[in-house]
């Protein structure tokens, strides 16, 4: 029990208390309000609980150190570098002693553990349900927003707490919580207001911010440390031209590409997120996969809802030779490899690529889910490992082919070609193995029933293909090996093996098309009267058209997309991002590389894995 003196304090402090609030400066609403709640049993029983643990405070010991064991080593080894002295020797012996190290060890222990009286839950039935609780909450105000957002409900007309942002003033404070029902804003009371009518009052708050609140029912969240789902964003966005955001302030901006760590998924239609790596930052709102999806299907994309555009009848089209432009011709420089294989050719792009595209799309698989984004994990790579398998896609005419060239001309010992496969005779001045590796029908075929082609196709009644083992042999000797092959051949690839990084080069604009392309010349078929031609602006038509359709169909694939209008941009920017691909340290790579036996399971379960 308290004693008289302690009672009497609390006594004098009530009473002070309460000749405050009799001034003419408070409410008399305050007034009783204040008189009622100091009045409860309540309030006294924890007036005594406080005084009962203070008491406890002064009486309780508190160990000199928690670590003394360890402190008497290193007390013997500083003591064993002193003179040899008879004192030392002795100390050092005492210390030694086996009951002398475990009572040590006993006093470690026993000032480690928290002797601290812990309190029992409070039942259930110990507060009254109905009984309304106000609380008062003082924020100190900061150039951060205080990271939540309120809305008016339907049903009642009072103001809530509609979210809470992970990382926010709010959030941290811990107390305030979704659900909750403001009545007062610096004394301000929010009745009869509209939430846009209450932010200007924030605004004009200076140092600090008071809320009184009616606590609503709340279910304790998972922290936001705990929680460690991590997407690649699939689109760009910004909040200041999305007019359906609930608060601007409250999103957040990002570019495809950016990884962003998921820290709430509650609502359906706007998760919350952070930059991923920035752990102590305010989360804000991002569209949901639900909300943007919905978003896409709406906006109906040309390339899958339009009609195949009418062609000539006798259109004789863009193509190349079946070992596609003769760049030694060109630039005087060979690089083994760099040959356009049969699913390149101009002719077949334009005429039946593009037309298959539109009917794949529209007749057999209907309207595309679109993708929002890819679930990916931390991947530390380090100096000894081997480059990652470097995929280039892109229409024919965009210049994959210029920009391979310019890549490994700029360094032959860090990059490299595979050299395709063909069933064909060897012409000319060709070498095994530099320009092809040239072997029969029969083992072409035997190496498509034991999948270890990436690609094949036939031309002009030969077989034409890439094979693994022309990967391996350019990995193998420490090179970046560069690819470039239909998007629709990429799931064939081993990616835990070769981890590979698509980059889609993409062309511009039409505009920029005429004026970058318009002069540009290329090799025709040998059996061409016009053995060089010029692209024509049905060829910028087909080209942009397949680009926007691989975009849609296969872009969740890509790492990278670079917009090739002028070939020294792209060059330098892709350049740039394998150089950054090559440096040891962490690298965001696909989930789904990590856990590929659960990757259908999963995503039929609807578990946020892989593609979503």
């Amino acid at each position: 029990m308290l004693s008289q003196r302690e009672h009497q304090g609390v006594c004098k402090l009530l009473s002070l208390v309460m000749s405050e609030t009799e001034s003419p400066t408070y409410r008399e609403e305050d007034y009783r309000f204040l008189h009622s709640m100091l009045m409860e049993k309540k309030v006294h029983l924890l007036f005594k609980i406080h005084e009962r643990l203070k008491c406890f405070e002064r009486q309780s010991c508190i160990p000199v150190m928690k670590q003394a064991a360890f402190t008497a080593l290193e007390l013997v080894e500083e003591l064993k570098k002193q003179n040899s002295r008879d004192e030392v020797k002795e100390l050092c012996a005492l210390f030694s002693k086996p009951h002398f190290k475990n009572l040590l060890q006993v006093h470690d222990t026993v000032a480690q553990k928290d002797f601290e009286p812990s309190l029992a839950p409070v039942p259930d039935d110990a507060l009254d349900e109905e009984e309304d609780s106000v609380k008062i909450v003082s924020l100190v105000k900061t150039k951060e927003p205080l990271g939540a957002t309120i809305k008016k409900d339907k049903s009642t007309g009072a103001i809530v707490v509609a979210r809470i942002m992970r990382g926010g003033a709010a959030d941290k404070s811990g107390l305030i919580h979704e659900g909750d029902e403001l009545k007062e804003v610096n004394g301000v009371p929010l009745e009869y207001k509209k939430p846009k009518e209450i932010l200007p009052l924030l605004a004009r708050s200076q140092s600090e911010i008071k809320f009184k609140i009616v606590p609503g029912s709340f279910t304790e969240d998972l922290p936001s440390d705990k929680i460690k789902l991590f997407v690649q964003a699939l689109f760009d966005y910004s909040p200041l031209e999305d007019p359906t955001v609930p608060c601007k302030d409250a999103a957040m901006a990002f570019k495809r590409g950016d990884v962003l760590q998921i820290v709430n998924m509650d609502d359906d239609t706007w998760w919350q997120a952070r930059s991923a790596g920035n752990d102590d930052s305010r989360a804000g709102l991002i569209p949901s996969k639900q909300l943007q999806e919905r978003r896409f299907m709406l906006q109906r994309p040309k390339p899958l809802f339009k009609p195949q555009r009418p062609r000539p009848a006798d259109e004789g089209g863009v193509s190349s030779s079946e070992e596609g432009p003769d760049y030694a011709a060109i630039t005087g420089i060979h690089i083994p490899g760099l040959r356009r294989s049969f699913r390149l050719s101009r002719k077949s792009s334009r005429t039946k690529n593009v037309s298959w595209f539109w009917r794949w799309s529209t007749e057999v698989h209907g309207v595309l889910c679109p993708h929002t984004y890819r679930e990916v994990v931390p991947s530390l790579r380090e100096a000894k490992d081997k480059h990652r398998l470097v995929i280039l896609i892109g229409p024919s005419g965009v210049g994959v082919n210029e920009l391979k060239r310019r890549l490994v001309i700029s360094d032959p010992d860090r990059y490299g070609i595979s050299v395709p496969y063909t069933t064909r005779e060897k012409k000319g001045q060709e070498r095994e193995g530099v320009d092809y590796h040239f072997v029969s029908v029969h083992k072409f075929e035997e190496d498509i029933l034991n999948h270890r082609l990436i690609e094949y196709g036939s031309y002009r009644g030969h077989y034409y293909g890439t094979s693994l083992d022309s990967v391996h042999r350019v990995m193998v000797t420490g090179k970046m090996c560069l690819m470039d092959v239909h998007p629709s051949k990429i799931k064939f690839i081993d990616a835990s093996k070769f981890k590979p990084h698509v980059v889609f080069v993409k062309p511009p604009n039409i505009e920029e098309l005429r004026l970058t392309r318009r002069r540009v010349k290329f090799l025709c078929d040998k059996g061409d009267p016009n053995q060089v031609r010029t692209f024509t602006e049905e060829n910028f038509q087909d080209m942009i058209d397949l680009a926007e359709t691989m975009e849609i169909q296969y872009g969740h694939l890509f790492d990278k997309i670079i917009i090739n209008g002028d070939v020294t941009t792209a060059f330098k920017e892709l350049k740039e991002d394998l150089e950054k691909l090559a440096e040891p340290g962490i690298q965001w790579v696909p989930a789904e590389w990590s856990r590929p036996t659960l990757k259908k399971t999963q995503r039929s379960c609807g578990h946020l894995t892989g593609l979503f």
